[in-house]
C-alpha cells in the first residue's frame, strides 16, 4: 500500500511540476513542499513530501535536515548527483533512489547534467512541530 502512496505522490508531483518548470529561478533550483500529513498512528510524527527541481547545471548548497528526520528520496527526472557523509558521490537515474539518516550531512545535491533538467521527490518522516527542513552549511 505504501509504494501505490508514493506513486500516487511521485505522479501528483510530475503534475504539480509541469505546471511550475516555467518558473524556475535563476539559481537553478526550486524547493516545494507538495505534502505534509500527520502520521495518525505516530504520535508527534509528520510526512512531508519535498519536490527539487534543478534547472541543467543546477545544485543545492550543502547542508544537513532536522535530527528528527529521515528521508526517502526518488529521482522523477533526469540525473541527481549525491554524496551523503563520507560516502562516495554517486549518480542517481530516473527511478532510482537514496536515504538520508537522522544527523546524515549531504554534501553534495546537484543535477548531474548541463543540457536537462532532473527533479525529485524528498519523502521526510520528521517531528511534526518542525518547520525548517534544510539548514545549509555557513
Amino acid at each position: 500500500m505504501f509504494n501505490k502512496f508514493l506513486c500516487g505522490v511521485a505522479l501528483a508531483a510530475l503534475s504539480v511540476s509541469a505546471s511550475l518548470a516555467d518558473s524556475l529561478p535563476a539559481d537553478k533550483s526550486k524547493v516545494t513542499l507538495v505534502f505534509d500529513h500527520v502520521l495518525p498512528n505516530v504520535p508527534g510524527k509528520s510526512m512531508k513530501g519535498v519536490l527539487v527541481e534543478y534547472q541543467p547545471g543546477g545544485s543545492s548548497p550543502a547542508h544537513t535536515h532536522p535530527k528528527s528526520s529521515f528521508i526517502y528520496a526518488t529521482v522523477l527526472e533526469g540525473e541527481i548527483r549525491s554524496k551523503v557523509n563520507d560516502g562516495p558521490e554517486k549518480v542517481y537515474r530516473a527511478g532510482e533512489n537514496f536515504t538520508e539518516l537522522p544527523g546524515d550531512h549531504h554534501g553534495v545535491s546537484a543535477n548531474n547534467s548541463k543540457t536537462r533538467p532532473a527533479r525529485l521527490l524528498a519523502v521526510f518522516v520528521l517531528d511534526t512541530d518542525e518547520k525548517n527542513l534544510v539548514t545549509d552549511d555557513k
